[in-house]
């Protein structure tokens, strides 16, 4: 059985990373860049990078291709267009990187560090109000919050 972080690690050598100010740079340096946020969407509404695409992990694929309710026409006709994919911490965007590679995007990178590292890096995250979230709201909102039944049986 391959675990989470294993499966995620194993993704790793098949994909592209980019660094919090490599993307800064790259959105100064390409308007055409699509910053697409895979978190879910109510993670997306408490804060996100402005002028991101949120398409949650669960629909990707189907949102990535035509003839499905999930269609996102921007993404699938995004293939050809440079598309850094965020999530929170990093994880979920080097699957979806993956994922989308697979698919035929040819110029897709993940956040490494994600959005707690995009923060960490004092860019700016608008709520889906696109008001600016505060920095120390934001530092609250990235530590892990486990519920007792979350964490692994100690034994």
């Amino acid at each position: 059985m391959v675990r989470y972080i294993e499966l995620v690690r194993h993704c790793l050598s098949d994909i592209k990373e980019i660094l919090p100010w490599d993307l800064v740079d790259r959105m100064k340096a390409n308007p055409d860049l699509l910053v697409l946020d895979v978190r879910e969407p109510y993670e997306f509404d408490h804060l996100h990078i402005r002028g991101s695409m949120n398409v949650p992990r669960g629909i990707l694929e189907s949102a990535c291709e035509w003839d499905f309710e999930d269609t996102v026409p921007e993404l699938v006709q995004a293939r050809m267009r440079e598309v850094v994919v965020v999530c929170r911490s990093g994880h979920r965007s080097i699957l979806a990187v993956h994922s989308m590679q697979l698919l035929g995007y040819e110029h897709v990178f993940s956040l490494r560090t994600g959005l707690r590292g995009w923060n960490d890096y004092e860019e700016p995250l608008v709520s889906s109000a696109e008001t600016m979230v505060d920095a120390a709201e934001a530092d609250d909102y990235f530590v892990a919050k486990l519920r007792p039944e979350q964490k692994a049986p100690r034994g």
